[in-house]
């Protein structure tokens, strides 16, 4: 299965694509992870990536694009969960050119949802995990000890603006792969195993009839 994974910011995507990725034994891949890779091994395509990024300008897709290609290439990709891209139409058909996706999972979450989760997040300032105020009131990560501290940009106004910059990039792109069969809505709103049961019961069927 080729899968992309869609959701606003704090609807839980990452939570589910790793798990996904684990119980479908399929490769997570991460278009932000794919940047760091390339830039920290100084990779021909790392270091104009990293131009661009110097300079506060946006990666080009093209550069994307190869970078999805590098890794899409690989003998472990004949399945894989992408996360990341696209996240524009113009990258959608980009992305056809180079394979052919299934089926994509779209979770759906409320605006007020999303602001309540951010605004209430905490991270690990150790190995990243993320915590929430209203179901976990220490200071120091359950995993590793370090220190847990609020995102700079996890404010209202902050998330409510990337909010919208998201519904409005991504519904274009919702509509095209629903006209072609291809968009799995799923209410993220409820707990993570509830979404993450709506998710296997999709890609499962997926399995079974194709």
């Amino acid at each position: 299965m080729k899968i992309v994974i869609f959701g606003a910011p704090g609807a839980g995507k990452g939570t589910q694509a790793a798990m996904i990725s684990h119980e479908f034994a399929i490769p997570h891949i991460s278009t932000g992870d794919l940047f760091r890779k390339h830039i920290g091994e100084g990779t021909p395509l790392g270091v104009v990536a990293k131009s661009y990024i110097d300079e506060g300008h946006l990666v080009p897709d093209e550069i994307t694009v190869q970078l999805l290609k590098d890794r899409l290439s690989q003998s472990d990709c004949e399945s894989f969960l992408l996360d990341g891209f696209p996240r524009t139409l113009a990258q959608a058909r980009l992305l056809d050119d180079v394979t052919d996706i299934d089926l994509v999972v779209d979770l759906d979450v409320d605006e007020e949802k999303i602001v309540d989760r951010i605004v209430n997040r905490m991270v690990c300032s150790g190995c990243g995990k993320s915590f929430n105020r209203h179901s976990f009131d220490g200071d120091k990560c359950d995993e590793c000890g370090a220190e847990l501290h609020q995102r700079d940009d996890d404010k209202e106004e902050v998330i409510r603006e990337r909010i919208k910059e998201y519904k409005q990039k991504t519904f274009p792109i919702q509509q095209y792969y629903e006209s072609k069969g291809k968009l799995a809505k799923i209410d993220g709103n409820r707990k993570v195993e509830d979404v993450l049961s709506d998710v296997r019961k999709v890609l499962s069927d997926y399995r079974k009839n194709g």
